[in-house]
């Protein structure tokens, strides 16, 4: 997600707190947030997917590969 939309998200919630929104922004506004989320999700399953834990026996476990794919 790049900067602009984000900063769309920021001044839509601003011009609601303040005059309201039409429902073409309301629309806009849940449609950017969507995709915000959805961008937070990906980023955090890429880095979840790329832990692996040194067990006590010194083997290593890939977090990403034995629950990556869920």
């Amino acid at each position: 997600m790049n900067q602009e939309k984000i900063d769309r998200i920021n001044t839509l919630y601003h011009k609601s707190q303040s005059v309201g929104l039409t429902e073409a922004e309301k629309e806009e506004q849940a449609a950017l947030r969507k995709a915000y989320i959805e961008a937070i999700r990906r980023n955090l399953r890429g880095t979840l997917n790329n832990i692996s834990i040194k067990e006590p026996d010194g083997s290593i476990t890939d977090l990403g590969k034995k629950y990556g794919n869920r």
